[in-house]
């Protein structure tokens, strides 16, 4: 007789497993801010992820380490295509907001580790 082995799911199945949030949440995590070697979801500069999946829209609320960013033109639109590369993601709206300030204590367990700063 015979033995099956289980099938392994490929990775897009798996990705389809995940809710649209986390999957988007995933594609911010892809996204780096140049001059801090640390994606900008762990950075603490995503306020809030909104997610109409109806529409099939998303929305995110971001700050910036700084107004004077030299990525201040530039970031916010990455993010905005990193986003819409997401299946069942048609658009994506980022406001760019700077209240509250951001500031270390937003960093993530993991990025302070990364920076050394725990």
């Amino acid at each position: 007789m015979d033995e099956q082995q289980p099938a392994s799911t490929p990775e897009p199945a798996a990705e389809q497993d995940a809710s649209l949030e986390e999957r988007v949440i995933e594609a911010l995590r892809s996204v780096f801010d140049p001059e801090i070697p640390v994606n900008i979801y762990e950075l603490g500069l995503i306020y809030e992820v909104d997610i109409d999946e109806d529409a099939k829209k998303a929305k995110i609320e971001m700050t910036l380490t700084s107004p004077a960013c030299p990525v201040a033109g530039t970031l916010p639109g990455d993010v905005e295509l990193r986003v819409k590369e997401v299946d069942g993601i048609d658009d994506c709206e980022v406001d760019l907001v700077w209240d509250p300030p951001w500031d270390k204590d937003k960093l993530s367990e993991e990025a302070k580790l990364q920076l050394g700063l725990l």
